[in-house]
């Protein structure tokens, strides 16, 4: 498809040391490696408003069409929400890509057995276990999350993840639609900083939760993130796509200047590419997935 951003995504190389990152607002991410494409939580049609009506309705149209992102590798899903794991996007990027594997968490299933996923098209991780995706160098570590609370059950698993990627060199946090809980931050202790890492930070209220809206990090919460990982870079995430669930970016810009004065943080506009570069080594390989 001859689109700009696709133009961009597919003429941009990747240096060594070095990951390229696309927004694609909400929790949406393209990464680009060495030897893969993938992609994380895109939401690129107007699905959750279809579904719940327009409070749900978009706020800015999507960078790029659905159909265009041919060539995904991975198509990696946090949870089973709509405005990360939308099926009209999903549907389109399948058929655009042959290829492509879905990971995700178990509690997915009924979702990719309406994509009519194979056995073979899709994946659970196991969680705390660094897996090689196959046919790249990426290492991928999928982490708990909770959205509320933590949610896990013998058959599906963890409900909420994250997903560490470590990949030329580089280490990215995505951290889903998550709040801190008991153990977050030890669970740290045992993994690598990251190099950037991906927040939700559109806040939480009463007002919002009475209406089935469950929401993520405080902006005081974020900051404190990166007292207790040492980031060095944070994305703000999950505070654009829907006006009736975001906060002013003012109190975001606040809390940094509170509790992380020092720490280079950003807004990724909606198409906007950014390069990150390595400030430590990957670490160890693990089995292949």
């Amino acid at each position: 498809m001859n689109h700009p951003l696709v133009q961009q995504i597919a003429n941009t190389a990747v240096p060594p040391d070095t990951l390229v990152l696309w927004g694609l607002g909400q929790m949406g991410l393209i990464v680009k490696g060495p030897d893969g494409l993938i992609v994380i939580d895109p939401c690129l049609t107007d699905y959750v408003a279809e579904l719940h009506g327009d409070f749900w309705r978009r706020a800015f149209e999507p960078p790029l069409p659905p159909k265009a992102l041919a060539g995904i590798d991975y198509y990696l899903v946090t949870h089973e929400h709509e405005d990360h794991f939308d099926l009209r996007t999903a549907a389109a990027v399948r058929q655009a890509s042959s290829e492509v594997h879905f990971v995700a968490p178990g509690w997915c299933a009924p979702l990719c057995a309406q994509l009519e996923l194979t056995e073979q098209e899709w994946s659970v991780p196991p969680v705390l276990q660094p897996m090689m995706l196959s046919g790249t160098s990426c290492l991928l570590t999928a982490l708990p999350a909770a959205h509320y609370l933590p949610e896990k059950d013998a058959q599906r698993g963890h409900r909420w993840l994250g997903y560490l990627l470590q990949w030329n060199g580089v280490t990215l946090y995505h951290a889903g639609d998550t709040v801190f809980f008991e153990g977050y931050f030890d669970m740290w202790q045992a993994l690598p900083a990251p190099d950037v890492a991906m927040l939700p930070v559109n806040g939480r209220d009463w007002f919002r939760t009475r209406k089935g809206i469950i929401g993520n990090l405080l902006p005081d919460e974020a900051a404190l993130f990166c007292r207790e990982v040492p980031a060095g870079l944070l994305l703000i995430g999950h505070n654009d796509l829907y006006p009736n669930n975001t906060i002013p970016w003012a109190h975001v810009a606040a809390s940094m200047e509170r509790h992380a004065p020092r720490q280079p943080w950003k807004y990724l506009q909606p198409g906007e590419m950014l390069m990150v570069t390595a400030r430590q080594s990957a670490g160890n390989g693990g089995a292949d997935l």
